[in-house]
């Protein structure tokens, strides 16, 4: 029985050293898998460290680079102001030059100089008045062509054509509305035309007329006219006769003159090229004495 029970007990105390070998090894593994995951969490916190390292250097290498560059652009503005202050001293020196020749200028070299500032200060003053008068004289032609273009807003374009050229009013009129082909003798329908002309020009009696006859390049040859010339000087003074009679415009503000086919608008080629040059012009202007009083005065 002795023997049984021995046996029993070796067979429970081997049992029991088995289960406690088992736990200490489960107990192992268990504490393995902490410290890998331990060593896992330095690697990434090294791997951190070293980013963040990297960055920083990056960041202090790039900050370096600005402040050398700002560095050098700080030089180049020191130098360039240098320069200036050397370029700045010259001219002071040649200034404090000058100064001192003019220092000896003579009595009549400062009479000189003393006049040729008052000739001057009138060349501005000529300009300035100048400048008045133009001013003046635009608005003046601004009122009358508005004033004409009202005034003959029922007559055909193509017979009466408006505008301004080389500062002064131009007023064409086309022949088939005027005269008669060759005929330098005025059409009844022309003069209602001619009077409203008149009635705005004698509201400016401070302006001369030009009356320019022009003709197409169809040589002109009968027992009344001679030629091209013949002709446009004879409509042209057909027109200033009846401004002057019938109308009462003062024939000396007015000039007659022919152009015959030498002062064309366009070309001759064509039909029509003939029918815009075939015309008789009002020229509107400023007085002639008053003209050449204004170049007396810039001498």
């Amino acid at each position: 029985m002795n023997k049984y029970f021995l046996s029993g007990l070796a067979c429970t105390i081997i049992l029991l050293s088995s289960c406690v070998s088992s736990k200490k090894y489960k107990s192992s593994l268990g504490e393995i898998e902490e410290l890998k995951t331990a060593l896992q969490k330095c690697k990434e916190a090294v791997a951190d460290c070293q980013s963040s390292k990297d960055e920083v250097v990056l960041e202090y290498k790039t900050k370096i680079n600005e402040m050398t560059s700002a560095g050098r652009d700080k030089d180049n503005k020191v130098r360039t102001l240098e320069e200036q202050i050397e370029y700045l001293k010259k001219n002071n020196d040649n200034l404090l030059n000058r100064l001192s020749d003019m220092s000896v200028v003579s009595k009549a070299g400062a009479e000189s100089i003393r006049k040729s500032l008052e000739a001057m200060n009138e060349k501005d003053k000529y300009i300035k008045d100048l400048t008045t008068s133009v001013a003046k004289k635009d608005s003046i032609n601004l009122s009358l062509v508005m004033n004409l273009k009202r005034s003959l807003n029922d007559v055909n374009s193509d017979d009466v054509n408006i505008e301004v050229k080389k500062g002064v009013v131009y007023i064409s009129l086309s022949d088939k509305m005027l005269f008669k082909s060759g005929s330098a003798v005025i059409n009844d329908k022309a003069t209602s035309v001619l009077e409203k002309i008149s009635k705005i020009v004698n509201d400016h009696k401070d302006l001369d007329i030009l009356v320019e006859g022009h003709t197409d390049d169809v040589p002109m040859n009968t027992d009344c006219i001679a030629d091209n010339w013949d002709l446009s000087t004879k409509r042209a003074t057909s027109v200033v006769r009846l401004l002057q009679k019938k109308f009462n415009i003062d024939p000396a503000r007015m000039t007659a003159g022919g152009r015959a086919e030498f002062s064309p608008k366009t070309s001759n080629v064509t039909a029509d090229g003939k029918k815009i040059n075939r015309r008789t012009e009002i020229i509107i202007l400023p007085k002639l004495d008053q003209f050449f009083k204004l170049n007396t005065d810039a001498k």
